[in-house]
């Protein structure tokens, strides 16, 4: 069964992880590279996605690391 997504998100000057559904944070970091590579670990280890917010707050892109069904069998 694959884990949470994780979610690349601003939070105020710096950048935090955020797993889906939580409210809190599960890390904060100074620069969106640092977040995205333990959100990319976290994302590898339970099999999900990692999602990056962009500095505009829309999300700019997804990285998946679970059962991707792309593409398709047949």
């Amino acid at each position: 069964m694959a884990g949470k997504n994780q979610y690349v998100v601003k939070k105020g000057e710096g950048w935090g992880v955020r797993g889906e559904g939580n409210e809190r944070l599960t890390r904060s970091f100074d620069t969106q590279r640092e977040a995205i590579n333990y959100g990319r670990d976290i994302a590898r280890n339970q099999g999900s996605e990692l999602r990056i917010q962009g500095k505009n707050g829309q999300f700019r892109e997804a990285w998946s690391y679970g059962n991707d069904p792309y593409p398709p069998k047949g």
